[in-house]
């Protein structure tokens, strides 16, 4: 990539960290974004739609970069579901303050839904039995949204112990995977 488009691509996301970070989604305007990121409008939009395809492009980045730092998420199996979970909740630790900016206000539940999308997609590649089983996409839609939400309601929580209780109760659930 050209480094006029990187540092572009670089100062637009920048400045709309620091808008979203201020206000909620649907109050950040172009104009303000392009005065704070010193570009012009047309230059924004040859790169995105609208503010609503940078937020998109933004919560996509997070996601896939939350999965990258889980070292079990490409080894997941049945048996280390636990440990898969407490490996997520030290993803949402390393990544908070992003999180907490990207996705506050109305967009807080999206990270949960879009990382349990991408996880099922990694999951059923490599276990494509799990597709018709119900059972297995309740138990993994449960350890992320669980997960995640107990996670952004107990922040002031010591994150050792958030983590630990977190996977104990995944392993109470260990007979049903």
């Amino acid at each position: 990539m050209d480094i006029r488009i990187e540092k572009t691509e670089k100062a637009i996301k920048n400045a709309f960290i620091e808008l979203r970070a201020k206000k909620p989604l649907e109050k950040i305007t172009v104009k303000e974004l392009c005065l704070l990121a010193h570009i012009n409008k047309s230059t924004f939009y040859s790169h995105y739609a609208d503010i609503y395809a940078l937020s998109d492009a933004l919560e996509a980045e997070t996601v896939v970069s939350i999965l990258n730092s889980i070292s079990q998420a490409q080894e997941y199996s049945p048996e280390t579901l636990d440990i898969f979970t407490r490996e997520l909740c030290l993803a949402f630790a390393s990544h908070i303050s992003l999180i907490n900016i990207i996705f506050s206000g109305k967009e807080q539940s999206r990270l949960a839904i879009r990382l349990e999308t991408e996880l099922k997609k990694i999951i059923l590649q490599k276990y494509p039995e799990y597709k018709n089983s119900i059972e297995k996409s309740i138990l993994l839609s449960y350890c992320v949204h669980g997960a995640y939400h107990a996670y952004l309601n107990n922040q002031s929580a010591d994150s050792g112990t958030l983590t630990r209780v977190i996977e104990n109760i995944v392993k109470t659930l260990r007979p049903l995977y």
